[in-house]
C-alpha cells in the first residue's frame, strides 16, 4: 500500500510545484516573451480558473470510467501540456498549455486522495490522506526553489520539462502498481450543488475564497517587489523557501491548533496574522531601498504571512465539515473549487494592482482580502450561535 501512495504523492508534488513555481518565474517568462509581468500573472489567473471550474466538471464526467485509467489520463494531458509550455513559441501557446495543466491537475489531485482512501486498510486511511497531501506541501518547500532556480539559471522551459520529468515518473509507478477496479466515489453534480448551496457551507466557501484572492494576488507576483529592492535571483528563491518551509509548519500546526483549541478561533488568528502580515510587507516594500541591508526585513512578514495563511486552511476545513457534517467530502471538495477560484480572481486583482499602483502596493490588498474573509468568518460563528441559542 505504501509504495502505491507513494506514487500518487509524487504526482501531487508535481502538480504542487507547476501550480506554484509560476511565482518565480514570472519576471523571466515575461522578459522572455516581451510581455508586461501582470500580463504573464495571467497564467496564474487562467490556471487557478480552469481548475475550479474543471475539476468538479471533470469528476463528475469520468465517475464512471476506472480511476486507474483516470489517473493515466489525467497524467498524460498534465505531462503533454508541460511539453507543450516547453515548446511554446509565444504568450497564447503557453496560455492554452496552462490551462491544459490545470484541467489535468484538477481530475488527477481528487481522483489520487480518493484511491488512497480505496487502497488503505481502515486503520491506515487517516495516513494514506495525508501522504497523498503532503505532496503539495513538499513541493512548496523543495519543488517551488528548485523549479525557481532551474528557470532563472537555465530556462523557465527548463522547469516545465521537468515537472513534465516528475510527471513521468509518477505516471509509470501508477500504471505499474496500481490496480484496477477501485471503488468509486464520485458525487453527481445535483449532489454537490445542493451542498453548495447550504447556508453554512456557502458562507465558508466565501471564507475561503477571500482568503485565497489575499494569498495569490501577492504570492503570484512577490518575485516583482523582492527584484525591485534589490533580491537577485538567488535571494528570491531563497525568500520562495523560507514560504513553502513556513507554510508547510503552519499546515501542519494548524490543524493540530484546531483540534487543541478548535477551528473557528483558529482560522480567526490566522486569517487577522496572515492579513497583518501583508500589510507590514507593504509598509516594508515602501521603506527599504536596493543595496540596503535593511531590504531583508521583508522576509520576517513572508515568513509570518505563509505560515498563518497556510495554517488557516487546515483549520478552515474543520469549518466546512461542521457546517455539513453528512456531505463532508463533497463539502472539502467544494472548498478546493473556492480556493481555486480565489487564486483565480486574486491573479487578476494582483496584475491590475501591479499595472496602476506598483509592486509595493500589493500587501494592501492582500490584507484588505483576508480582513474581508475574517469578517466572513465572524459571519458563520454569528449564524452558529443564532442557531444554537
Amino acid at each position: 500500500m505504501t509504495m502505491n501512495v507513494l506514487w500518487l504523492a509524487l504526482a501531487t508534488f508535481a502538480i504542487g510545484t507547476e501550480a506554484l513555481v509560476i511565482a518565480g518565474l514570472l519576471p523571466t517568462i515575461a522578459a522572455d516573451l516581451q510581455i508586461s509581468a501582470p500580463a504573464a500573472g495571467q497564467l496564474v489567473t487562467a490556471y487557478s480558473l480552469a481548475y475550479a471550474i474543471g475539476s468538479p466538471v471533470l469528476a463528475v464526467l469520468f465517475h464512471n470510467v476506472d480511476r486507474k485509467t483516470v489517473l493515466i489520463l489525467a497524467l498524460v494531458c498534465f505531462i503533454a501540456s508541460n511539453l507543450l509550455a516547453v515548446v511554446a513559441p509565444g504568450f497564447p501557446l503557453l496560455m492554452v498549455s496552462r490551462v491544459l495543466m490545470a484541467l489535468g491537475a484538477g481530475l488527477c489531485t481528487p481522483t489520487a486522495i480518493g484511491v488512497s482512501v480505496a487502497i488503505a486498510p481502515p486503520e491506515r486511511r487517516g495516513r494514506a490522506v495525508a501522504l497523498v497531501t503532503s505532496g503539495l506541501t513538499v513541493a512548496t518547500v523543495v519543488g517551488v526553489p528548485l523549479g525557481t532556480v532551474v528557470g532563472n539559471q537555465i530556462s523557465w522551459r527548463a522547469t516545465f520539462l521537468m515537472v513534465a520529468g516528475l510527471g513521468v515518473f509518477a505516471l509509470a509507478g501508477i500504471v505499474l502498481r496500481l490496480p484496477r477496479n477501485l471503488p468509486r466515489h464520485t458525487s453527481s453534480l445535483s449532489e454537490r450543488l445542493a451542498v453548495a448551496r447550504h447556508p453554512g457551507v456557502l458562507i465558508a466557501l466565501v471564507a475561503t475564497t477571500l482568503w485565497a484572492i489575499g494569498a495569490m494576488s501577492v504570492f503570484a507576483y512577490l518575485a516583482v517587489p523582492l527584484h525591485g529592492i534589490g533580491f537577485g535571483t538567488a535571494e528570491v528563491s531563497f525568500a520562495l523557501f523560507l514560504f513553502g518551509v513556513a507554510a508547510a509548519v503552519g499546515n501542519i500546526s494548524g490543524g493540530m491548533l484546531a483540534d487543541h483549541f478548535g477551528p473557528v478561533p483558529t482560522s480567526a488568528i490566522a486569517l487577522a496574522g496572515m492579513a497583518t502580515a501583508q500589510f507590514l510587507l507593504s509598509a516594508l516594500l515602501k521603506s527599504t531601498h536596493s543595496g540596503d541591508f535593511t531590504h531583508y526585513l521583508v522576509l520576517l512578514p513572508i515568513v509570518c504571512w505563509a505560515a498563518c495563511g497556510w495554517g488557516f486552511f487546515p483549520a478552515h476545513s474543520t469549518n466546512i465539515i461542521r457546517a455539513e457534517p453528512h456531505a463532508a467530502q463533497i463539502a472539502l471538495s467544494l472548498n478546493y473549487s473556492a480556493m481555486y477560484l480565489g487564486f483565480a480572481i486574486g491573479g487578476a486583482l494582483g496584475g491590475i494592482v501591479l499595472s496602476t499602483l506598483g509592486p509595493a502596493n500589493l500587501g494592501w490588498v492582500g490584507a484588505a482580502s483576508a480582513s474581508m474573509g475574517l469578517a466572513v468568518l465572524l459571519l458563520l460563528v454569528r449564524r452558529e450561535r443564532l442557531q444554537t441559542a
